[in-house]
């Protein structure tokens, strides 16, 4: 565990050094929702991949990765859009995003998405769904954001 901590610790002082160095020759670039910039704090995956070392769930968790496989939807009682997204190089996350009450989300292979909704662990990486609005606003709004428009 002290091993995974160091790791992640030293991943981390790496990206940031690796930002810094950047931030020097041009301006870093966040995505938008609408004229708004998402936060980098919005878009990190640390709190991913603790709760899935922790085996933690029902974490309302933002992030963002890779979309590398689409997969049919689920279409027993609500229905939902499924699809694999590559988080990092150890963990990849099933999303169920629902489209009875979301806009099905115009994915491709390859696209790179922020987003944000619940996180439930798994052994093969992790779920996320409550990707969308709450009828009831009852639950933490989330949303996927493709290209600039977010979807939720």
């Amino acid at each position: 565990m002290m091993l995974a901590v160091r790791n992640l610790v030293l991943k981390n002082l790496a990206l940031m050094l690796v930002l810094v160095f950047t931030a020097c020759d041009q301006p870093l670039q966040l995505p938008k929702v609408g004229n708004i910039a998402v936060t980098a704090a919005e878009t990190s995956n640390v709190s991913i991949e603790q709760a899935f070392a922790s085996k933690h769930s029902d974490i309302v968790v933002s992030g963002n990765g890779v979309v590398t496989k689409l997969l049919a939807d689920d279409a027993k009682g609500s229905r939902h859009q499924k699809f694999l997204l590559k988080i990092n190089d150890r963990q990849t996350l099933l999303f169920a995003h629902n489209i009875d009450l979301a806009e099905r989300v115009p994915l491709a292979v390859g696209d790179a998405i922020t987003f944000s909704g619940e996180y439930v662990y798994n052994p093969k990486g992790g779920i996320i769904h409550w990707t969308h609005h709450d009828p009831r606003a009852s639950h933490a709004a989330g949303w996927i954001m493709l290209r600039g428009k977010k979807y939720q």
